[in-house]
């Protein structure tokens, strides 16, 4: 596995100063930003399960209709790697800051759109055609930001607490889908007619107060001292996406295996385990929402505590660990849900994103430290996305398997088991590939 020919000046030249307050401070900073952006995209993943197939897809049969709304939930992914390109090119070549600044205005407006965007019974054909685009900006925007706040993040960070930094960012995940899912939460208290007209808008509305937060934070960001290093050293790559796959493809498929857990088992525990356990199962809707925010809660302790330990272990060995233990949990974790039970069913979700966050919560530490800092913002938001790009369309995938396995959950427990082991073979080769940064300071 390669990696790009020479070791630049910037990764062993002149080191520029940073106190542990203010890489401190960066991360909060970068943990705000993408908590509130990813709040905007997993508002999608549930209204798809919830909404959009009875109210967007309404010409088509109930399993048809949430079929195409999760393949419109996909379509999202799809995006995320051209955004990627696109925002690893305004990253590596422009700045990590104003890449992160656009990012936010795109999915902060699209978001806010989909709340005002009528539905097929006013407007017809037009109505998906809409939230399919809308959802493509999204995901355009999501594809550069995740590597963005990561890199940003990382590159003021000392070398010896990048764990915790990296794993503050990640915090934002479960923090956007509490906030999502508890948004939905409160609306579905409604009555089922308010829910359906105007109750579901609710929480897609409050994309466009909380985007004048996010800028606000955005704009206090400093720059990244290792790519204000590069500018001076005349360090940056010319087109940085094609260096990735012409000097770091290997890199670059170990970035995405590494990833896949952690954004592709995220959406079998959500989005498929709220379909299937809505439309296959018939059990209440606000169950599988609530255990979703129980499980988002522990997800924040599993995250901040592996954040620590991958600075004593690394992060190769912790990925390795969590792909393993998901994958021996994974059919357990379905026969639970299976069962119907509240209380199993609730244990299940937690149970299940709560060891996918192992390895998630060490993958922005594993996935910057795969890339040099000429090539890492976008070596970075490629891995991260093309595992995103691949991993939207296996709610489908899992729901589509049903008609197979006559309604039981055991292909999905079967895709989350393989996403698992790969991740796993992600984090083995990881660990050994690590690139040795500048050390800002100790």
């Amino acid at each position: 596995m390669t990696t790009t020919a020479d070791t630049s000046a910037a990764e062993v030249g002149a080191r520029p100063k940073l106190s542990g307050k203010d890489a401190g401070r960066i991360a909060r900073a970068a943990f705000v930003g993408t908590a509130l952006e990813w709040y905007d995209y997993f508002l999608f993943g549930t209204a798809a399960a919830l909404v959009f197939n009875r109210l967007y897809f309404t010409t088509l049969d109930p399993t048809a209709a949430t079929l195409a709304a999760l393949a419109t939930f996909g379509v999202g992914f799809a995006a995320r790697p051209i955004g990627a390109i696109l925002f690893g090119y305004i990253g590596d070549r422009v700045g990590r800051k104003p890449a992160l600044l656009i990012t936010i205005i795109m999915i902060g407006l699209a978001t806010g759109l989909i709340g005002v965007l009528p539905d097929f019974g006013t407007i017809g054909l037009a109505a998906p055609v809409m939230l399919a685009v809308l959802r493509l900006v999204q995901g355009l925007a999501v594809g550069g930001e995740w590597g963005g706040a990561m890199t940003l993040a990382v590159e003021h960070a000392p070398l010896k607490k990048r764990g915790r930094f990296a794993a503050l960012v990640q915090v934002g995940s479960p923090v956007g889908t509490l906030m999502s899912a508890g948004a939905f939460a409160l609306v579905l208290l409604l009555p089922a007619e308010s829910f359906d007209s105007w109750g579901w808008r609710l929480p897609f509305l409050a994309a466009f107060p909380l985007l004048l937060i996010a800028v606000f934070i955005r704009l206090k960001v400093e720059e990244s001292p290792i790519f204000q290093e590069l500018v001076k050293l005349e360090e940056r790559a010319k087109i940085p996406a094609l260096d990735v796959f012409k000097f770091a493809w290997g890199r670059l498929l170990v970035a995405i295996a590494a990833a896949f857990l952690g954004v592709g088992g995220f959406y079998v525990m959500t989005t498929f385990a709220i379909t299937y356990g809505v439309s296959v199962l018939e059990l209440d809707r606000a169950l599988l929402v609530n255990a979703t925010l129980i499980a988002a809660i522990v997800q924040i302790g599993v995250i901040l505590v592996m954040g620590r330990v991958a600075e004593r272990f690394g992060a190769g060995r912790v990925t390795v660990w969590g792909g393993i233990a998901t994958a021996v949990a994974a059919f357990p974790i379905f026969w639970l849900i299976d069962t119907g039970h509240p209380l199993a069913v609730i244990f299940a979700i937690t149970l299940g994103i709560a060891l996918l966050s192992t390895a998630y919560a060490v993958s922005g530490t594993l996935l910057t430290e795969l890339f040099p800092p000429r090539l890492r913002y976008s070596g970075v938001a490629l891995g991260y996305n093309i595992a995103g790009a691949i991993s939207g369309f296996l709610p489908f995938l899992a729901l589509a398997m049903l008609s197979f396995s006559g309604g039981a959950s055991w292909p999905a427990a079967v895709i989350f088991a393989v996403v698992a082991l790969i991740t796993s073979v992600g984090g083995y080769f990881g660990g050994r590939l690590k690139i040795k940064d500048m050390d800002i300071i100790e």
